[in-house]
């Protein structure tokens, strides 16, 4: 969201900036909380949200790190929304490096959780000192003296020091907008949480040395009139519009650039400035090949900063051109040329994600999870794109002639009568239970196990849970390999025929295992339209109609009566399908289908 035209800026030079960052486990409340200060601040109104996205708006979660900025007691504050997910870990990474302390957002409820332990790691090594916010304190089984407690043993668990360790800690109900210093507190707003930010966070244009222009891209965005531009943060000097810069790389490699536009912010607006002093952050445009951890500069001469690190994917697959029998019926973008320019604008703003180009047919996408690749996949299909890819593979390495894979710490809470079938299922695909423990009304098990072991697990474990468990995740590092993992139990269920499918072919098919399918949907040869639970292939006929007769007599008409399908999504196409599969991704469609059998060889 732009504002028109130049515009003066909100906030005075002489004003104090302090720089924060709001992290936390998914759905903690971290951006409820966000949008909550920027209404009592009066930068945002009722309604609006840090989480615009319409894929974050549908399902509830931050996927891409936002700024924003609000103004109380004569000092600008600029925050910084990260996303909770680990697959979106590398938005989080990079925004540390960006600003000066952050909001540790942790549920009074469920506790520090996996992402939890990610954030304040990276927090701690970066040397800030967070404030921990524990937030729902008004949940009915709410415990935030357990949690506090918790808390601070993973601080201590991560190596913190004596001055990180002695953290304030400030209690929230962020859906109410309230935040008190102590629980016996009367409070009606997030006036005490504002008012520790200010006693605790260092500002950032305080101290600062006096010499060249020095800010560093800690995040990218891309507009159709301006080209790329950088979020970037001013460490030193001053920039306005207009001025000649250098930019590094961590190497020392030069070019040179020219700013065309500057951006601050307003509440979540973009207000275009003429110039920007040290400290503040700002949105920088002109500079079409910048890139995260580069430096800008005025001096030629200067030094870099130091390069920020972005942790490697994990897992990998291939982006195809759909050549199946319904190829091009929906999509406007179908060619492998489109295909290819799209990857390659995502990774103009997508740090976390790889991509070979070497083949012109097949491009091999690496991220940082299923979730990661799902929502990219998702974003091209709305906007017009069809596709399709390949079963993911984690990414291996070879270290001193020894085979690594990536493994994950696993944390699930659940109701105590599904714990057995949860460890027996985690066990076959080789996790170990390290720790489990009562937790509020459930349990919650600690896990470690490779990433492969996970894959495709998250939708039976909805299923073993009845929806009632919790489960989550995030990388650790690279271990041995952990050998063969039986992961698949069931086999595919084929179309034998082209056609429309019909209830009562469905009806006699559905005690065979899960149909993905309803009746009257399009089908063709070759496509999947569900699983065998023997764990066999089946060629069927799904368009296979009644054989009508004149005669009727009792118990001929019996009343079919069809389970509802398991309707396919991104997700869980990318969960449930075979090696020798792939998942046909259109603007309105998700299918299964078997690869071409010279493929399968």
């Amino acid at each position: 969201m732009y504002c028109s035209g130049p515009a003066r800026l909100f906030y005075s030079r002489d004003m104090e900036i302090r720089n924060i960052a709001i992290i936390a486990h998914v759905d903690h409340g971290k951006t409820t909380l966000t949008d909550a200060l920027l209404r009592q601040t009066g930068a945002a109104e009722e309604g609006v949200s840090m989480d615009s996205n319409t894929l974050e708006l549908e399902r509830g979660i931050t996927i891409y790190a936002k700024n924003a900025a609000v103004i109380y007691k004569d000092t600008k504050i600029n925050i910084v929304d990260t996303p909770g997910h680990a697959d979106f870990g590398s938005e989080v990474e990079r925004v540390l490096r960006s600003i000066d302390s952050v909001l540790l957002v942790v549920d009074a409820q469920e506790g520090p959780m996996p992402q939890t332990r990610f954030v304040l790691k990276k927090s701690l090594e970066l040397g800030l000192r967070p404030i921990v916010v524990i937030n729902k304190i008004d949940k009915p089984a709410a415990d935030p003296a357990l949690a506090e407690e918790a808390v601070l043993e993973l601080f201590l668990e991560l190596g913190a020091n004596d001055e990180q360790s002695n953290f304030p800690v400030v209690y929230a109900i962020g859906r109410e907008g309230i935040a008190k210093r102590k629980l016996t507190d009367d409070s009606k707003d997030l006036t005490p949480l504002l008012d520790v930010i200010l006693e605790h966070v260092t500002p950032a244009n305080a101290n600062v040395a006096p010499g060249a222009l020095l800010m560093q891209p800690f995040n990218l965005a891309y507009d159709n009139f301006l080209g790329r531009l950088a979020f970037v943060r001013i460490y030193q000097g001053s920039v306005s519009t207009g001025d000649t810069v250098f930019v590094k790389k961590p190497d020392g490699q030069t070019r040179p650039g020219k700013i065309t536009k500057l951006f601050s912010f307003k509440g979540l607006q973009r207000v275009e400035t003429t110039s920007a002093e040290a400290g503040d952050i700002v949105l920088a445009a002109g500079l079409p090949d910048i890139y995260i951890g580069e430096t800008v500069t005025n001096d030629e001469k200067a030094e870099p900063l130091p390069a920020i690190a972005i942790d490697e994917p994990t897992i990998t697959l291939d982006f195809l051109v759909n050549n199946s029998p319904f190829a091009g019926r929906e999509g406007k973008f179908v060619t492998s040329r489109q295909i290819r320019e799209r990857l390659e604008r995502e990774l103009e703003v997508n740090v976390g994600l790889r991509v070979d180009f070497d083949s012109s047919e097949t491009f091999h996408v690496s991220g940082r999870g299923e979730l990661h690749v799902a929502i990219l996949l998702e974003n091209m299909r709305r906007e017009g794109y069809e596709m399709q890819v390949s079963q993911p593979h984690v990414i291996l390495e070879e270290r001193n002639g020894e085979v690594l894979e990536p493994y994950e710490e696993i944390v699930i809470d659940t109701p105590s009568v599904f714990q057995g079938a949860i460890i027996e299922r985690l066990g076959l695909r080789k996790c170990i239970l390290k720790d489990m423990r009562p937790h509020s009304e459930s349990v919650r098990m600690l896990f470690e196990g490779p990433t492969r072991g996970l894959l495709g697990y998250r939708s039976q474990f909805v299923l073993d849970t009845k929806g009632e468990g919790i489960l989550s995740s995030r990388f650790i590092e690279f271990r041995p390999y952990a050998g063969e993992i039986q992961k698949r139990v069931v086999g595919s269920m084929i179309s034998m025929t082209a056609g429309k499918t019909l209830g009562f072919s469905l009806w006699n098919l559905q005690d065979r295992g899960v149909l993905y399918i309803s009746p009257a949907m399009e089908v063709y040869e070759g496509m999947v339209i569900g699983n065998t639970s023997k764990g066999e292939e089946m060629e069927v006929n799904p368009t296979k109609g009644k054989q009508l007769t004149n005669m009727r007599a009792s118990g001929t008409d019996e009343a079919m009566k069809l389970v509802p399908p398991y309707l396919l999504t991104i997700e869980r196409g990318l969960e449930v399908m075979a090696e020798d599969e792939y998942l046909e991704i259109t603007p309105h469609n998700v299918r299964l289908r078997k690869k071409p059998k010279e493929k399968r060889r």
